[in-house]
């Protein structure tokens, strides 16, 4: 087994996992902007029922025009306002065509209510009338006062969000006037895409927590080869801004945001920072305790087959490159001969991986016939959630390789350390043993790394299961 000291180096976070929580940043100055907007919008409606009670049709006993109603005639307007998106930031708060259709909406909503609630009874159309009217007249001119006073406070650079740009030299001036022109940013920064680099990266990550900066603006040309990247901003807890090209290819986590008329990528910082990531690991550990107990009996069974059908050790222990390419022991059920790493190099020549990185030959002598079945059926993989119980693996992730393989890799592949090893993953159940060579199983391995989530790992889980009843590309 890895020693100690390993085990706890092994624990350390992959890029997923902040090294502590964090709250977004900025959260305090959007929490701010959406509870006055809320408190303008309130104010609004409620003058707008009471003058709309006062020049209305008199109905003293309709449910309409009685106080103790309000709350529920503001709770279904400011909900459906809040539904259609409008207390976001930048042109979402000023898109009043919106606004006007959320106001109507909820309007249409509460005249609804009133055909069933007052089933058969009169209603005053010209309270329903005043009221939408002067509700969408008052929630606009509110709004519009607090842009106006919003726009006045930031020339004079108060409420402004502190950012930082990396861009390339050339670009640095034309991104910056782009930048300014949204008018709520201060640049207190610049740098080009070598502080991304791999030596480069916990200085620049280290620099804007230092600087308290609340968002980032990335060029296209600055991380199109380093999408992995996203994930310390977004664990970082800040919001990253992608600045776009006539190239520009979408990142899956990216929603499109406005500056200066140009369309862009945005990747939004998590409230709660790395929050997915820890339910990741509780997910981990659960599955890993509940499966061990309940695979038992399997376990045992294995291990007298093994015993039965070859000479030498019930487990096969070999050391793998983990997380940050450190080095721990993987665990698995022995389905080859007890020499057969020694065999290995005789058997080079059958390697069927077209780049040489990895190692795979169907019909490799060193396996027993046990072994054989094992395999198949990917039951020698079982004892790894021994693995996944220390944290030195993942129940999903990239596959961790012996020290032969990596010492092939090239530089791009590397990425693939940057997060914990797994058991099963991308790789693993789109064509297992079937894929021969080792950039399409990168690829497969950085897909899931900028596209991760809970529901990604679940998916992969069920496919493994599939997978592995079908024999897809075991061998």
């Amino acid at each position: 087994m890895a020693s100690r000291s390993e085990s706890k180096v092994n624990l350390k976070p992959d890029i997923r996992s902040p090294k502590g929580t964090r709250i977004q940043r900025g959260l305090a100055i959007r929490l701010l902007r959406v509870l006055i907007l809320i408190f303008l919008d309130v104010i609004s409606l409620i003058i707008a029922w009471k003058f709309s009670v006062s020049f209305g049709t008199k109905l003293v006993f309709h449910w309409t025009h009685n106080i103790s109603q309000l709350p529920l005639v503001l709770t279904i307007e400011i909900g459906i306002i809040a539904a259609q998106g409008l207390y976001k930031g930048g042109i979402d708060r000023r898109n009043y065509y919106n606004l006007i259709k959320a106001v109507s909406l909820s309007q249409m909503f509460l005249l609804l209510i009133d055909l069933f609630y007052e089933s058969g009874s009169y209603f005053s159309r010209t309270f329903f009338i005043i009221l939408w009217f002067l509700s969408v007249a008052f929630i606009c001119i509110g709004r519009y006062l607090f842009d106006i006073t919003t726009t006045l406070l930031r020339k004079k650079k108060a409420i402004c969000y502190p950012v930082f740009l990396i861009s390339d030299k050339q670009e640095q001036e034309s991104h910056i006037k782009l930048i300014q022109q949204e008018q709520c940013y201060i640049v207190q920064g610049t740098s080009n895409s070598k502080c991304l680099d791999r030596l480069n990266r916990e200085q620049t990550f280290e620099y804007l927590r230092n600087q308290g900066i609340v968002e980032v603006f990335v060029s296209w040309n600055a991380i199109k080869n380093r999408l992995f990247i996203c994930w310390h901003f977004y664990t970082a807890g800040i919001t990253l801004r992608i600045l776009p090209t006539q190239t520009t290819a979408f990142h899956p986590k990216s929603v499109l945001w406005v500056i200066g008329g140009v369309p862009c990528m945005s990747i939004p910082a998590p409230i709660i920072a790395g929050s997915d990531f820890w339910v990741k690991r509780s997910f981990d550990l659960c599955c890993s305790i509940i499966l061990l107990l309940i695979l038992s009996p399997v376990f045992a069974l294995i291990a007298l087959l093994i015993k039965l059908d070859s000479p030498g050790p019930i487990l096969f222990r070999q050391d793998r490159i983990g997380l940050h390419c450190k080095k721990f022991q993987i665990c698995k059920f022995r389905t080859m001969v007890t020499d057969a790493e020694k065999m290995q190099k005789a058997l080079e020549t059958n390697n069927e991986i077209k780049d040489g990185v990895l190692f795979k030959m169907k019909d490799d002598p060193r396996i027993t016939k046990v072994g054989k079945f094992l395999r198949r059926y990917s039951l020698d993989e079982l004892p790894q959630l021994l693995n996944v119980l220390l944290g030195q693996m993942s129940l999903v992730g990239p596959r961790p390789l012996p020290l032969r393989d990596v010492d092939k890799f090239q530089t791009g592949h590397f990425i693939r350390q940057e997060v914990l090893p797994g058991i099963t993953g991308w790789w693993q159940v789109s064509g297992r043993s079937n894929i021969d060579n080792f950039e399409d199983a990168v690829k497969l391995d950085l897909s899931y790394i900028e596209n991760w989530s809970i529901w990604l790992d679940v998916k992969i889980l069920f496919k493994t299961v599939l997978v592995v009843l079908n024999k897809t590309g075991a061998y």
